[in-house]
């Protein structure tokens, strides 16, 4: 005996076949599938520079060399997005910033970068708000070499009520940092009645430039001279090294103006400080451009001195205030 029921009717085979196939049975359905399998293999685990879970170029905020947009001179492709936005065709491009330099013996960190140039660029950012509001905000500059990428960001960090009040006889502090986001440099500069007597000491502008933060490295301290500004650029022990030597005309009128850096006795040209005339960006708004020179060989403590002397000739005599609309300096 087969066991099979006599009485159940025979069905058609397409009849079983679909019954096989119904919904109710684990069977796939039947197709070619494009997908061609690869070899085996283990997986490719993520970058190690990277947490795991974040693309390749994610910016990460607890990574102190991750910055958005900012990418270093080493010839590999930048990141040309940020998260959670794609880029736009009129976007801007992304901030390039100099190679690291190689670590030097005896040099702060940071200050490697100056011993590679002869010629930098502080450009200051333009703000619209101080020219709808004349509200005083902080100061920011970009450094760049002639190559246009970033060296250094400088930041004013000084409260508003200082700023507002005292406008560009304010004390400050500026704080440069370098692509890695460490700080390399403080400058301070202490407040300075110009009420007195102009030739008195204690009413002479000065400014201690710090290089590691907390270690003075010198002093950019102004000289009363009765129609051009002189200052001495001097180390950590007053002595003097070098002096600055500006224009005798009204500065910043239709034309760049010139402070030159010459040695002690006045008979070397060592360098220059030169504030570029922009047309109506520098009449009517802090926008300026100063470029600077030195020779490539320049003691790096000189070149810092130079540098730091460019911000204090900027709040001095290019500084727009709402309080002083022509900005003329008491000298």
């Amino acid at each position: 005996m087969s066991g099979a029921d006599p009485t159940a009717p025979e069905q058609p085979a397409d009849k079983m076949e679909n019954q096989i196939q119904s919904p109710g049975q684990d069977v796939p359905p039947a197709y070619n599938a494009p997908f061609v399998p690869g070899p085996p293999g283990p997986g490719i685990p993520p970058p190690i520079a990277y947490p795991v879970g974040l693309p390749t170029g994610y910016y990460n905020p607890h990574q102190a060399s991750s910055f958005p947009l900012y990418h270093l001179a080493t010839g590999s492709q930048p990141i040309q997005y940020q998260p959670g936005r794609y880029p736009m065709p009129n976007q801007p491009p992304p901030v390039t910033w100099m190679q690291l330099p190689t670590p030097m013996p005896n040099c702060p960190p940071g200050l490697e970068y100056l011993a590679q140039l002869d010629n930098i660029h502080v450009l200051q950012h333009f703000e619209p708000l101080e020219m709808m509001t004349n509200f005083e905000t902080n100061n920011r500059y970009d450094v760049r070499n002639n190559l246009n990428q970033m060296v250094y960001f400088v930041t004013e960090d000084t409260d508003d009520y200082t700023r507002n009040t005292y406008r560009t006889l304010r004390p400050f502090v500026l704080r440069v940092t370098d692509c890695m986001g460490r700080e390399v440099m403080t400058m301070q500069r202490p407040f300075r009645c110009t009420c007195c007597c102009f030739c008195c000491s204690s009413c002479r502008q000065e400014m201690e430039v710090q290089c590691p933060p907390g270690v003075t490295i010198g002093f950019v301290s102004e000289h009363w001279n009765l129609c051009r500004a002189i200052y001495s650029l001097q180390n950590e022990k007053r002595e003097s090294m070098l002096k600055v030597r500006g224009p005798c005309s009204t500065y910043g009128c239709g034309s760049d103006s010139v402070f030159q850096i010459n040695s002690l006795d006045g008979v070397s040209n060592i360098g220059s400080i030169v504030r570029k005339w922009n047309g109506v960006l520098s009449t009517m708004a802090d926008a300026d451009h100063f470029e600077i020179h030195f020779p490539l060989d320049l003691q790096l403590q000189k070149k810092a001195m130079i540098f730091g002397a460019c911000f204090l000739i900027d709040f001095m005599y290019f500084e727009r205030s709402a309080a002083q609309p022509n900005h003329q300096h008491h000298h």
